[in-house]
């Protein structure tokens, strides 16, 4: 088995209204893998990320990082902060540097580093995000897309192990969506850990080996993309629609066809469709 990265155990949160926004979350996030948290909005998506690098402290239960609890003391902070990197929603939650560089320099100067390493590990992370060209320019001044990349260089620049992105592709046209799942499609290659949060099930179906579906604070189910993604009344439950994919395969099996809803990629289903032009 894989070893573990990070660990949620019987974790639960409410607000100081007294809302409760997570109820009893198990989770287990393994090294270099590629894992989705998908859900509706106020799932609880959002709170839970935000104890991932302990932004915020569980009411009950607790986190592991490499097998070591959480400890909220400045000093551990710091380092669960290295290890664990946040990308938010709203890259203006992120981006408030009057340049890109500036911007991107920030995490790595407030590590201690020096001059010439600071300015290495920008370079490389603009680089790497495709934004090295518009390194003097003004975040605000950016298209989403680019500002998402640069808030993505962001994190980079602290070389974390593991990399949460929240709504990765919200507002994204389909070339930024392209564009950020081939960023993190590669920091994985490298051997980091991708977490993201979604209900966009098309994008997760390319991208996530593995999925959890959060529900009103809980997780209803965790498994791959076949078992999920195929498993119609969970998703009804969880308010997500199916894959178009899958819709196609359910309603050739209304129709008395004898085919696999399991399948989830297009290759699969013409597979699938083809057998029943030959039977």
């Amino acid at each position: 088995m894989n070893e573990s990265h990070l660990s949620v155990k019987n974790l639960s949160y409410t607000y100081p209204d007294g809302t409760r926004a997570l109820k009893n979350v198990n989770m287990e996030i393994f090294k270099g893998e590629k894992v989705a948290i998908m859900g509706p909005n106020g799932a609880g998506k959002s709170t839970l990320f935000s104890h991932f690098n302990g932004l915020t402290e569980p009411t009950s239960g607790y986190l592991e990082l490499d097998g070591k609890k959480m400890e909220y003391d400045k000093k551990t902070l710091l380092e669960i902060r290295q290890k664990v990197g946040i990308v938010f929603q709203d890259p203006n939650d992120q981006l408030f540097a009057p340049t890109v560089k500036e911007d991107v320099a920030f995490g790595p100067m407030n590590l201690g580093l020096d001059y010439e390493e600071v300015e290495k590990r920008v370079n490389e992370a603009l680089e790497l995000v495709g934004m090295k060209k518009f390194k003097d320019k003004t975040p605000h001044h950016l298209s989403g897309g680019q500002q998402k990349r640069v808030a993505i260089a962001g994190i980079i620049a602290m070389r974390p192990e593991i990399m949460i992105l929240d709504e990765p592709t919200a507002g994204l046209d389909p070339q930024g969506v392209d564009q950020v799942l081939t960023i993190l499609n590669n920091l994985n290659k490298d051997g980091m850990s991708i977490v993201i949060s979604s209900h966009d099930i098309e994008m997760v179906n390319g991208f996530a080996e593995k999925i959890f579906v959060l529900y009103e604070g809980e997780i209803l189910a965790s498994g791959d993309k076949h078992e999920i993604f195929s498993n119609k009344e969970l998703l009804k439950k969880a308010h997500l629609k199916a894959p178009i994919t899958t819709e196609i395969l359910y309603k050739l099996k209304e129709k008395g066809f004898d085919v696999d809803t399991t399948k989830i990629n297009i290759d699969e289903v013409i597979d699938e469709i083809m057998k029943i032009k030959k039977s």
